[in-house]
Formats: structure tokens, sequence, C-alpha cells
């Protein structure tokens, strides 16, 4: 009787993946985690969370600001928000393992949200007179994206396409448009202003909003958030300084949106 035939071996290593997940520092799994319960409460008919947390520009007002914090972390279906966690999660790991839980929190939950939405919703409805909504942790991809980009081009101006010398901080860009042209239904308007965003940070402009390191002990040490929160990574942890690397449904029926994604599927867009 012959042999069953063997598998071929997985394209990963599943233990590494395994690794890899257990370290995962506290806010990046926080994130993760409330994108999925965001992903969880799409599966039902009864409320509408796209519609509830867009960054729909003709709904935002003094009453729903909100949206300039949940947009990021709703998504247009399963491979919407799969596609973007793979592309976030190590960016974002990557900021908090040197930055600190603290400013993570500080910065994504401020700024690093509210600054793209701004822009874009400033862009969209007073210069392109749209209406069109986005959601999707890509607008973190991009902006990481775009931070990392300037921290590279001061150490490595220049990268080599055949003969042609291409400045390393347009990489973002260049994908960007790349995703854009290759994926339909993305928002590249809403991608372009977290690279711009991202350019600000790497460039130091946004160094003001960041709490400072006092401060952040101070709140460390009189929570002992150190010793009472698994995975926290403490100011005192960072791995590389405090400024080193840095690292898109329920919409109503007739009524089309854009997602925010790094790699998105289907979209639906609002107005004219």
């Amino acid at each position: 009787m012959a042999s069953p035939a063997a598998l071929p071996p997985l394209p990963f290593n599943p233990s590494r993946v395994r690794s890899y997940v257990l370290r995962l520092p506290l806010f990046t799994r926080l994130v993760i985690l409330a994108i999925l319960v965001f992903w969880l409460l799409e599966l039902q008919t009864v409320w509408s969370v796209v519609q509830w947390g867009a960054l729909i520009p003709d709904e935002l007002g003094l009453k729903t600001m909100y949206r300039t914090n949940t947009y990021p972390f709703i998504h247009n279906g399963f491979f919407h928000a799969f596609l973007n966690l793979l592309a976030l999660t190590p960016l974002l790991e990557r900021f908090e393992a040197e930055h600190g839980t603290l400013t993570a929190i500080a910065l994504f939950m401020g700024p690093l949200s509210t600054f793209p939405a701004g822009l874009y919703v400033l862009i969209e409805k007073f210069i392109l007179h749209g209406n069109t909504w986005v959601v999707g942790s890509s607008v973190w991809v991009f902006l990481l994206l775009g931070s990392e980009a300037i921290r590279t081009f001061k150490s490595n101006p220049y990268f080599s396409l055949g003969t042609t010398k291409i400045p390393t901080w347009t990489s973002p860009l260049l994908i960007c448009a790349l995703v854009w042209i290759l994926i339909p239904n993305n928002s590249f308007l809403g991608h372009l202003c977290s690279i711009l965003i991202g350019y600000l940070l790497g460039l130091g402009y946004l160094k003001v909003l960041v709490p400072p390191e006092k401060v952040l002990r101070f709140i460390e040490g009189k929570l002992n958030l150190l010793g009472r929160l698994p995975h926290y990574v403490s100011v005192d942890q960072k791995t590389y300084g405090r400024f080193g690397v840095l690292p898109t449904s329920g919409a109503p029926a007739g009524e089309r949106g854009t997602p925010m994604s790094f790699m998105s599927g289907s979209s639906q867009r609002l107005g004219s």
C-alpha cells in the first residue's frame, strides 16, 4: 500500500507567527481588537456601523466629530479589514515599541487621526465640492509610510530604478498611485492626505503635539501601568529613541463611498 503523499510545506512558519503575535504591544493589540469588533458589528443589519462612523464630509459637525476618530477602525467587509491589518500591524507595532504605549495612544487617537481627516474634508468638501466618505486603517498605513520615507531619505536620498535615480521620499506616493491604478475604488485623495501628514510627522513638525516625557513618566508611575498592564511599553523602554523610526458595508441603499484602504475591495459613494 502506497504511503500518502506528503503535504507541501506552508509558505510561513506558524511558530514564528504565533511568537510574533504574542509579542505585540498593548495599543497594537487594542487596535486590532477594535477593528475586529467593528467588523463583527457590520455583520448585523439593524444598525449601520459604516454610516455611523465613516468620515462623511457633509455629516461632520460639532456633534459628529467622533467620526474623525472612528473611521480608521471601520472597514468595508472582511477582506478590506484583513488586508489593512496585514499592512498596519508591523508598522504600528514598531512605532509603539519605539515610542511607548502612551505616546502611541496620544498620537493615534489624536492628531494622527484628526489631521488627515481634517485635510481630507477640507479638500473634498470645500475645494472639490464632493461628499465621498472614507473608512479604513490605511490612513495610518500611508501616514507611517510617509514618515518612514522622510527618515529613510535623510540617510539614503535615492533608490535606483534601472539607470534612474528616484528620491526615496517619493516611495509612498508611488505606492499610492500604484494602488489607485491597480485596485479599483480606493480613495486616492484620502491616501494622499495621510502621506502629507506623515511627511510632517517625519520632518518633526508634529513633535509639539507629543506629551512631554515628564508627564508620561508621572502618569506611568502614579498608575503603575507597567506593573498592571500586560504588554505595556513604558516611555523608558523605547528601543530607538523618541522620534527614531516611524513606521478603509452598511451604507444606505443607492449611495456609494470610497474605502480608504491599502488594498481594498468594493466601495460606495455618497452624493453626486
